[in-house]
């Protein structure tokens, strides 16, 4: 078998989320953009992978266009390891983070794709991860800023039925109406995007206390001081999450060494797709850390990390709004706070081509 043609799909669809206008980057989202990458074989089958995403679409796919694909046209799809350890040693001169990674973890997520397909297996089959129980998983709020509103839309979550709430507030009140509108018994996360410096991450820290979080993720600025977020560890009277940000499994690696979390985030449409997520799943397993995936997306990335967490009983971050279409259809809604998993071979069933003609980006 071998790869005929890589093309990048950009989609943004409107949602709703409940709130007020927010976004992150610098800019109010109004639209999710999502970037599908397809890929091509010699013998029909189609794989489809999903890179970051929102306001880094063009610049990653232009990343794909102009540096990935033209490497990997007539290369075998199936020996996905080895061809990945090439292209990061081929591109590294570029960056080994950011863009280049992004690129490289849209491609990846196509290439299991058509590798379970081929093998006429759901991906977590191939992955071995686990069976066909339904997933716990947590809503993930935007920012609202407004305590009243924070407290109505995680209200609404509960009511859905989900037993973890994610905030994205930096504020005790914001927090504090969260608690008090969902009660004692929901699970409440916040992330707070890298805002404060390690003193004033212990002070807040210390002030949201009272609000017994799950976990307190990426408090501190920048991302990568991880002898920072260690030292926040043995400080804060909550747990620390972080890693979004991280790129390949040797930024993972760094931060389990210092010690700096409870809580590892890998994003298989950052890290480097699915397979350098398999190799932080395996340094979290060493460092006897949890491994909590970020996955606020909606195309093939979501169910990709749905595969890999299958059997873990981990809650999936799913994003707490509404969009006016599906690629997945209502595969993807939850159901108490849950979903299921997807049964066709591969990462799961073909993304709707209504809703990628309807809502494709020029």
């Amino acid at each position: 078998m071998k790869i005929t043609k890589v093309e990048t799909i950009w989609i943004s669809i409107p949602f709703d989320h409940g709130g007020p206008a927010s976004g992150f980057g610098g800019k109010v989202w109004r639209d999710l953009g999502t970037l599908l990458v397809k890929v091509e074989t010699d013998e029909g089958i189609t794989g489809w992978g999903e890179a970051f995403g929102y306001n880094a679409i063009p610049s990653t796919r232009a990343a794909i266009e102009s540096m990935v694909a033209p490497l990997v046209i007539g290369r075998d799809p199936l020996a996905i390891a080895p061809l990945m350890t090439e292209l990061q040693k081929t591109l590294h001169i570029f960056g080994r983070y950011g863009q280049t990674i992004y690129a490289l973890s849209g491609l990846d997520i196509a290439l299991w794709d058509i590798a379970a397909k081929a093998a006429g297996v759901p991906l977590r089959r191939l992955l071995g991860t686990g069976g066909d129980d339904p997933l716990p998983c947590y809503a993930s709020l935007l920012r609202y800023g407004d305590p009243a509103v924070v407290a109505e839309r995680s209200a609404a979550a509960a009511a859905e039925g989900y037993r973890h709430i994610k905030l994205h507030e930096t504020t005790v009140e914001a927090v504090a109406a969260a608690r008090d509108a969902v009660g004692p018994d929901v699970e409440i996360m916040v992330d707070t995007n890298c805002p404060w410096t390690l003193q004033e991450a212990i002070d807040m820290a210390r002030r949201l206390e009272p609000q017994r979080l799950y976990w307190l993720e990426e408090p501190i600025w920048p991302p990568e001081n991880f002898a920072g977020l260690a030292e926040l560890s043995r400080r804060a009277p909550m747990p620390i999450a972080a890693g979004e940000n991280a790129c390949t499994a040797w930024q993972f690696q760094a931060i389990l060494e210092a010690r700096a979390v409870a809580f590892a985030q890998p994003s298989v449409t950052k890290v480097g797709g699915i397979t350098e997520f398999r190799k932080v799943q395996a340094l979290c397993e060493t460092h006897n850390t949890a491994c909590a995936p970020h996955s606020p997306y909606f195309g093939p990335g979501f169910l990709a990390t749905m595969h890999l967490v299958a059997g873990t009983n981990t809650p999936v971050e799913r994003f707490f709004g509404n969009l006016e279409a599906s690629l997945y259809g209502d595969l993807v809604d939850t159901r108490n706070g849950q979903l299921r998993l997807p049964e066709v071979p591969g990462v799961g069933p073909e993304p709707d081509p209504d809703v990628i003609a309807r809502y494709k980006v020029q």
